[in-house]
């Protein structure tokens, strides 16, 4: 029984268990207080009654002191009696009116004149009910005792706890149902922020554009309530962020493998096509196989070039232990000067200056990606500006480490391609052909071998004028030169 009693209590509502609660606690407290009230009246009554006997006894001693008997009953109900004690043995006086029971009376006098000090006592006399019985000496061998009876104190107080058990219900009752609705509207937001819950288990999180439009928005519960909803709301947030951050790796993903799908075919089918034409025109003159078997090796090489690039973002990506750096002391100006004679070796129609200052700047890297990146920028350079644009290399050291400008004078780059020049298979001029152009992988291998580094590259643009800006951590031997 107690077990299913226990059973049921867990499965109420929280308001309705505190409720509950609520009137139990005040049970209690109207239980101890109307005790307390209660025996309190008791205590006055009692007090008052014992007051009015010893009034009436100090007229009604004058009276049996002169007529040896007191006649006249004060009140009605009363009853008085007059003894002459001696010898251990009390005798009634008479006339007196007594009830027929006068054994408790006697018995008090007999007391009195041992004990030599006014007695009071409760008793229960024979068909007449509870009195209140007091005793006091007239003169020395007579005894007065008079009864006051306790049915009017027993009426009120009977009364009394009457109109407590009713008062205190009726308040039980107000209470438990007012706090119930009291408790339910401050427990609102609990409930709102359950079938906000319930509405994101129903939400389908498997959508690539999944979003979480719910939220706990409705106010008041107290400062509780309201820390819990923020915080309710905070991970809400939180999860729409992951959702969003999810959607757009997949969104990235999807395009990387179409974008790689697509550059590995154009080469694939140009591989097939001289093959073909290799297989059909075996017997053709030697100058024709020869250039055919060079297309075959051109693309193959691009082939490899862009499966190389892809390999390396890969690994870079996955930040693996064995990440590809080859770190070594090594000057940076040195890498910035032997970039600059490739290029002008590769690119005479661009004009080249290099400038890395006087002093060298050796960092810890990997010489050969960081070469890579200086080579790649530079050709990025020279394939999106026209013959005879000047290009610019400056390596300065900063209070971090080094920095490298890559700056060109060409037509610059848009506001809306340079957020996303350093996007795998970006291309900023959608005209050019790939065999100029390239996969647009450049700028984002570039990009990931820097913050393989721990550095950053960005790009600042405007007409006229493109800067690529690679800055690298490290302590160089002339930290308080100024920048490039």
């Amino acid at each position: 029984m107690i077990a299913r009693l226990r059973g049921t209590y867990r499965r109420l509502r929280l308001g309705t268990r505190l409720a509950l609660g609520l009137g139990v606690l005040s049970l209690v407290a109207f239980a101890v207080v109307g005790t307390v009230l209660t025996t309190s009246m008791r205590h006055y009554l009692a007090h008052q009654q014992v007051a009015q006997l010893t009034l009436v006894q100090d007229v009604q001693a004058k009276d049996a002191a002169q007529h040896r008997t007191v006649t006249r009953q004060p009140y009605y109900g009363w009853y008085t009696a007059v003894y002459e004690v001696g010898d251990g043995i009390a005798r009634l006086r008479r006339p007196a009116e007594v009830p027929g029971d006068i054994a408790e009376f006697t018995a008090l006098a007999q007391e009195r004149a041992d004990a030599g000090g006014d007695l009071t006592r409760t008793a229960w006399v024979s068909g007449e009910g509870a009195y209140r019985l007091r005793a006091c000496e007239v003169v020395p061998g007579v005894v007065l005792v008079s009864a006051a009876p306790m049915a009017e104190t027993e009426d009120t107080m009977r009364q009394l706890i009457t109109v407590q058990v009713i008062a205190f219900t009726i308040a039980l009752l107000a209470l438990v149902v007012l706090g119930r609705i009291l408790l339910r509207r401050g427990l609102q937001p609990l409930s709102d922020m359950a079938r906000t819950a319930h509405g994101i288990a129903s939400h389908d999180l498997s959508e690539s554009a999944a979003r979480l439009p719910l939220r706990a928005d409705r106010s008041g519960g107290g400062p509780e309530v309201e820390e819990l909803r923020t915080a309710f709301n905070t991970m809400l947030e939180h999860i729409d962020d992951s959702l969003a951050v999810r959607a757009e790796a997949e969104q990235r993903l999807r395009r990387f493998v179409a974008d790689a799908s697509h550059e590995l075919r154009t080469p694939l089918m140009s591989v097939r096509g001289y093959a073909d034409l290799f297989q059909y025109a075996a017997a053709n003159v030697p100058e024709e196989r020869d250039r055919h078997l060079a297309r075959l090796r051109s693309e193959a090489a691009r082939m490899g070039v862009l499966l190389d690039d892809l390999l390396l973002l890969a690994r870079l990506d996955a930040a693996e232990v064995d990440a590809p750096l080859r770190r070594e002391r090594h000057d940076l100006a040195d890498l910035a000067r032997q970039a600059g004679d490739a290029f002008r070796a590769a690119r005479p129609g661009h004009p080249l200056t290099v400038d890395a200052g006087p002093r060298a700047l050796p960092l810890s890297l990997d010489p050969v990606r960081v070469r890579q990146v200086l080579d790649n920028l530079l050709a990025n350079a020279a394939v999106h500006t026209p013959e005879g644009t000047r290009v610019s290399v400056t390596a300065r050291a900063t209070p971090g480490g080094a920095r490298v400008v890559v700056a060109d004078e060409g037509p610059g780059i848009g506001d809306a391609d340079q957020l996303r020049v350093f996007d795998r298979f970006y291309r900023v001029d959608k005209a050019r052909s790939r065999d100029r152009g390239g996969s647009g992988l450049g700028l984002s291998v570039a990009r990931s071998l820097v913050a393989a580094h721990g550095g950053t590259l960005t790009v600042r643009s405007s007409p006229g004028a493109t800067a690529f800006v690679l800055d690298l951590p490290g302590r160089t031997e002339d930290d308080g030169s100024g920048r490039g």
